[in-house]
């Protein structure tokens, strides 16, 4: 995964930090390197960190690191992992975006960690790569850049790009490049030094089983939710969801009320409009577009459902995160500023199925 340089010595590896990164996937990448050090007592790995601008860069936390100097005084890295956090829909640095590309030219291994995957996108470095993202933008992402092979794995690497989920799996990702480089012995002291509960391999889901979500055991229902959750967009009847489980539409009510007191429809829709809320709060998408993401094809009923579980329309959603944004907004050209209209569809009724 990691490149070695043409004079030897340890493996060289530049993070860049993006304003509000996130401190947790930044640590779990750079950690293992540093405990492979320790546990074989040898430097293997080095590593810089570099901000765009030279400055102290703050993490979606409040932490501030300050970097070793500025990304335009490095010259041609081995290794690049760049760094964000959910505001990373919001980033737009070109001079940064021109780096990383002229890295990438010369022969660097360049990687992303949590949401960086956004930002590598939009320099045009995914092309042609398999990548992954956090699941909880995974469907923004797929929107975003319809063009790429982006897949909901913990980690993803091919020789020349390599991104993660972020989180822990940033641990795996390094603790696979351990594994290849120096054996699976190793990688499992490292493992053990910071406490990781084993070694899980790229294909692995990023999210806990709906079992473990929800603590419900009935092999229908959890096959049931499931079918939910990946029909979001394109949402299913009560009597086709009944179907894939094996259930009649009146056995699958009774299951659903019998452990989650509450209806598949009910159910359904709650997953569907906080999906919404999760995009409306960290991504660009438009109201509209995220009406249509979540499976409704009207945006005034779109804003009546949320309007009618949360208490307030999408727009009014968005307001304090704009606020916060503003606030907080690291000194580079903003992004695209996102479309706060809710509507641009046709005000038509929604189809009669009580699971939508």
């Amino acid at each position: 995964m990691l490149k070695r340089g043409a004079s030897g010595g340890p493996i060289r590896v530049v993070f860049v930090l993006v304003p509000r990164f996130s401190l947790n996937a930044f640590s779990a990448a750079q950690e293992p390197l540093r405990l492979a050090n320790y546990v074989s007592g040898h430097t293997l790995y080095s590593w810089f960190v570099v901000t765009s601008d030279g400055k102290p860069v703050p993490s979606s936390g409040g932490v501030r690191v300050t970097p070793d100097f500025a990304a335009a005084e490095l010259e041609q890295p081995d290794n690049v992992i760049v760094c964000s956090g959910f505001d990373a829909h919001r980033y737009h640095d070109p001079a940064l975006f021109g780096l990383l590309r002229k890295w990438a030219q010369g022969g660097a291994a360049v990687g992303a960690v949590c949401t960086a995957s956004i930002v590598l996108a939009r320099a045009g470095l995914l092309d042609g790569h398999p990548c992954t993202i956090h699941w909880e933008l995974l469907e923004y992402f797929r929107e975003a850049f319809p063009h790429l092979d982006a897949r909901a794995e913990l980690y993803e690497h091919d020789g020349e790009r390599f991104t993660c989920a972020g989180g822990s799996a940033a641990a795996d990702m390094m603790l696979s490049e351990i594994t290849e480089r120096l054996g699976l012995d190793m990688a499992v002291q490292v493992s053990e030094q910071f406490l990781h509960g084993g070694i899980r391999s790229g294909d692995d889901a990023q999210r806990l089983p709906v079992q473990t979500r929800l603590r419900v055991s009935h092999p229908r229902l959890v096959r049931a939710i499931r079918e939910m959750e990946n029909h979001a967009e394109e949402p299913l009847s009560r009597d086709a969801i009944a179907a894939r489980v094996g259930l009649s539409s009146r056995q699958l009510e009774r299951l659903f009320r019998r452990h989650l007191q509450t209806s598949p429809a009910r159910y359904y829709l709650k997953l569907r409009l906080d999906r919404a809320r999760h995009l409306l709060g960290h991504t660009d998408m438009s109201v509209t577009e995220i009406a249509l993401a979540c499976g409704f094809t009207s945006a005034s009923h779109f804003s009546k459902c949320y309007r009618d579980l949360f208490g307030h329309t999408p727009r009014a959603e968005r307001r304090p995160a704009r606020r916060r944004n503003r606030a907080e907004a690291p000194s580079v050209e903003g992004g695209a500023a996102a479309d706060d209209s809710e509507g641009g569809l046709p005000d038509e009724a929604e189809a009669p199925v009580d699971a939508r």
